[in-house]
């Protein structure tokens, strides 16, 4: 995990730092039984990159940091049930967190779609979001025309297809 770090940091000009730690960060949530997760904070492997879309403008790259996933709720409407999947906690994975630099859906899926052929290029990740190899947390903020203050954050959390990743930032942008 640490070389695909350093290898999409690398990719898109993040420095790499040749110090980093591990954090304990902890949080009581269902689909993490230990209550902590092991993740990097304040040393990140990898800051300030950036990557260039078609269109011209730049999404900045805040960090691309280390740690590892939790298990994942699965809620099962036919039952009225949610179940807890802790089939691949402890797992290592690369996160990889932006500035907020995105003025529409069609930028975020355009960046998702470059970051998606870096990745499967440099064979970090064959990136099939069905299969939970690359997903999305979309944070959105609604900033009225003409303002510098953004809106309430809202936050919508492991996305797994770019189309739902679309319909929720349409929907929450309405809300």
């Amino acid at each position: 995990v640490v070389e695909y770090a350093v290898r999409a940091g690398l990719a898109t000009g993040c420095r790499i730092n040749e110090i980093a730690k591990m954090d304990r960060k902890n949080y009581v949530y269902p689909d993490l039984p230990k209550a902590y997760q092991i993740s990097q904070f304040d040393k990140p492997l990898c800051l300030g990159g950036r990557i260039l879309l078609k269109n011209g403008r730049e999404i900045g790259i805040t960090r691309i940091h280390i740690e590892e996933d939790a298990g994942k709720l699965v809620h099962d409407p036919w039952i009225d049930q949610t179940r807890a999947d802790y089939n691949r906690c402890g797992v290592p994975l690369i996160e990889i967190v932006t500035e907020p630099d995105f003025r529409s859906a069609e930028e975020v899926i355009a960046y998702l779609e470059k970051l998606k052929s870096i990745l499967e290029y440099l064979g970090i990740s064959d990136c099939k979001m069905q299969e939970g190899s690359l997903r999305c947390d979309v944070n959105l903020s609604v900033r009225p025309a003409g303002s510098r203050e953004l809106g309430t954050r809202t936050e919508m959390k492991n996305l797994n297809s770019f189309k739902a990743i679309a319909r929720a930032i349409a929907y929450e942008a309405r809300r």
